[in-house]
């Protein structure tokens, strides 16, 4: 038998890779989860951002709730822009506009922070997904 002959072995994925089925998270990585959609009240995307791209790689609950929450704001930073143009081309009529995304900041990244400290995945009813 030939070397070229032989099955290659199955793809057991990339050395250091974590399976797709990581178990319960550990209380260090559900607290990271819960900053991470925390912050993004405060910070934005800013706060979600830097636990995501410091967390990514080594810890695959922070990678998917990170990426969740950064997703989440940046959907919300879109939705702040639309209502701001709203409240310029209607003369300030509806002056209200911008808080109402960051109400729903606020009400849904409690939500999110609640549900991953616990450590249970979270996904946002109507985010967009832009980095997978």
């Amino acid at each position: 038998m030939q070397p070229s002959d032989q099955v290659p072995p199955a793809d057991q994925g990339a050395p250091g890779a974590a399976p797709d089925n990581y178990g319960p998270p550990s209380k260090e990585s559900c607290t990271m989860a819960m900053l991470a959609h925390l912050l993004g009240a405060i910070t934005g995307f800013l706060g979600p951002l830097i636990i995501w791209l410091i967390k990514k790689d080594t810890d695959p609950f922070v990678n998917d709730q990170g990426k969740e929450a950064l997703n989440f704001q940046l959907t919300l930073l879109i939705g702040y822009f639309v209502c701001v143009v709203l409240m310029f081309v209607t003369c300030f009529v509806l002056f209200f506009m911008p808080f109402i995304p960051m109400v729903v900041g606020l009400v849904f990244g409690i939500m999110a922070a609640l549900e991953a400290n616990k450590g249970v995945t979270y996904r946002y009813p109507f985010a967009i997904r832009m980095i997978k």
